[in-house]
């Protein structure tokens, strides 16, 4: 058994070798798909970035009565966060505090100043701002939540309907993202096999007549099968090797444009941090097609 086992990786070995041709076009087919699949999981991981971002800066504001005492806000505060599972942040936001706030923001804006002024005291609202972890639907069952009649005889308006086409456009766009990625791999994985498996289909039929002699003496399906499989697992081993290195260059190079357009996103703190997963996935790519594309060539063209 170990003697056979040694053979089958001796001969893959040899015309791996002798086929030199055929085996960089398949390894060479391999990185792209490989690099591919890479850059489709890093660009999963930007666009989960951005999404976070711009969910950070939605939320739900629910502006108060001017006679709502503090005390009963951040009890209804409390109340909310007890009977709403999924809230990320909910924030009391004092009538002083939203005042600072607008003066802070439109210093330079001698217009807003003015108006200011000419109102003659503090026009803010008392507010809660509420960010959730979910989806759209939890934002709109938060503000069904504020509008009951335990909470509406205290608050003066929710400005979830003005927000809701940007939440809800938000989750979309992720949602969507998600199936293209979905789609865009498994469309990567057919390519990939048919390349693969018209590549290993030369190497099969160009031994056809060592394959016959094989058959001749005797040799079993599966040491007449075991050097194709293995070597498809070399090309696939070849390629991850490459498509590794690549993509720890590609990612150090770039992480510094990146850190540019995105501040906050470390493109190596990504690679690093997704470490075995980038492992995963291109070895699985790499080797998974190599050995799946040879087998599926012997057992079609060579019938065992």
């Amino acid at each position: 058994m170990l003697t056979n086992f040694k053979r089958i990786i001796k001969f893959a070995f040899t015309d791996f070798w002798i086929n030199k041709g055929i085996s960089l076009a398949a390894i060479f087919v391999l990185v792209i798909t490989i690099m591919l699949a890479s850059g489709l999981f890093f660009s999963r991981g930007v666009t989960q970035y951005l999404v976070s971002q711009i969910q950070d800066k939605i939320d739900i504001t629910a502006y108060f009565k001017e006679d709502v005492l503090e005390e009963d806000i951040l009890k209804i505060k409390d109340e909310i966060l007890k009977n709403s599972p999924g809230i990320k942040k909910i924030e009391y936001v004092s009538k002083n505090d939203a005042l600072e706030t607008f003066t802070q923001k439109h210093k330079d804006s001698s217009v807003l100043s003015k108006a200011l002024e000419e109102v003659g005291q503090n026009p803010f609202l008392p507010s809660l701002n509420i960010t959730t972890t979910g989806s759209a639907l939890q934002y709109e069952q938060i503000s069904n939540i504020l509008q009951t009649e335990n909470y509406s005889p205290f608050i003066d308006k929710v400005d979830f309907s003005q927000k809701k086409d940007t939440i809800e456009k938000v989750f979309a766009i992720t949602s969507n993202i998600n199936i293209f990625g979905l789609i865009l791999g498994v469309i990567l994985v057919i390519v990939a096999i048919l390349v693969v498996f018209n590549t290993i289909k030369l190497t099969v039929e160009g031994s056809k007549n060592e394959i016959s002699t094989m058959r001749i003496v005797g040799a079993s399906n599966w040491f007449i099968r075991g050097p194709f499989i293995v070597q498809g697992a070399i090309y696939g081993l070849v390629a991850f090797i490459i498509c590794f290195a690549l993509s720890f260059l590609f990612a150090y190079f770039l992480s510094s444009k990146i850190g540019i357009i995105l501040p906050g996103f470390s493109a190596v703190s990504y690679f690093l941090s997704n470490f075995w997963i980038f492992i995963l996935i291109q070895l699985g790519f790499g080797v998974g097609l190599g050995m799946i594309s040879s087998f599926i060539v012997v057992k079609k063209y060579l019938d065992i």
